[in-house]
């Protein structure tokens, strides 16, 4: 949703100043803040792209201002003259004296930086994300090159659907969703995987966060906003996720929580059988 925001807002405008207000908002890029701002000052914005959890603005000059949000980022589109927010952390001013682009950062866990654009199958991409896998939902994800790669790992299926160097964009919340719409556990491991339940969570990735995005995301506070504030609303259909004791939508066995990787993993115990023995 933030990715379609900056297609939206900020697409063919010609960026006039970029005010950096907290260092540490663009401690990736090393040259400093005064060459970040000085890079970017009359270049053109000509798209807006997303993989995994990097967003980026492809520019005219063949760069690319590259952003993870980390837990708490947020790119705002704000009227000249709006009240800084609180966590204000880098401001884009435009040409045509247009709506501000904010980036900020309660946590500053985030972070901007300049990347050149290199090719990776057709698709411009910073090169210091070119490592990372394309997403489900990205028009050249190959279903079947990625089904035989998932099946070739040897680890657990939910390990592997994180992996940002096998399929990006996932995440926990819709990684426990696509493993419940395939009815398998987070603990199968990938080498006993068939070719159709390699494809079928791979799909019912793809289907849950394209349905997350038509919701207009999955937000749990109010720093999961869009660029104009606004929370998604995807949360109110999680089948599995954050639904520990709460009845399965499909069986009505209670959803069951287990630690996983510091974090939590939510499954049906009927439909999502934990996989017997050893590997």
């Amino acid at each position: 949703m933030v990715r379609a925001g900056l297609e939206a807002h900020v697409t063919g405008r010609i960026i006039a100043s970029a005010e950096v207000l907290h260092p540490r908002a663009v401690r990736r890029h090393v040259p400093g803040a005064a060459d970040f701002a000085g890079r970017l000052a009359g270049v053109k914005v000509e798209a807006a792209r997303r993989r995994g959890k990097y967003l980026w603005l492809d520019l005219a000059d063949g760069q690319a201002l590259l952003a993870h949000l980390g837990m708490s980022g947020q790119m705002r589109v704000q009227p000249p003259g709006a009240p800084d927010e609180k966590h204000l952390r880098v401001r884009f001013t435009f040409a045509d004296g247009g709506p501000e682009l904010r980036f900020v950062d309660q946590r500053t866990f985030g972070g901007l930086a300049l990347a050149d654009l290199v090719d990776s199958g057709g698709t411009p991409v910073p090169d210091t994300i070119a490592h990372i896998a394309r997403d489900p939902m990205d028009p050249a994800f190959d279903l079947a090159v990625a089904a035989r790669a998932l099946r070739a790992r040897r680890t657990e299926v939910k390990r592997a659907l994180l992996d940002q160097t096998l399929v990006s964009g996932v995440g926990n919340i819709y990684a426990d969703e696509a493993l419940w719409r395939a009815r398998l556990h987070w603990a199968r491991p990938t080498e006993r995987l068939t070719a159709a339940q390699a494809r079928a969570v791979l799909g019912a990735a793809a289907d849950v966060m394209a349905e997350a995005l038509a919701a207009g995301g999955t937000s749990f506070d109010a720093l999961y906003v869009n660029v104009n504030g606004q929370s998604g609303y995807f949360d109110r259909s999680l089948n599995a996720y954050g639904q520990a004791g709460r009845p399965c939508d499909r069986c009505g066995t209670p959803i069951r929580r287990d630690p996983f990787m510091n974090r939590s993993s939510f499954s049906c115990p009927r439909c999502q059988p934990r996989p017997r023995g050893p590997r």
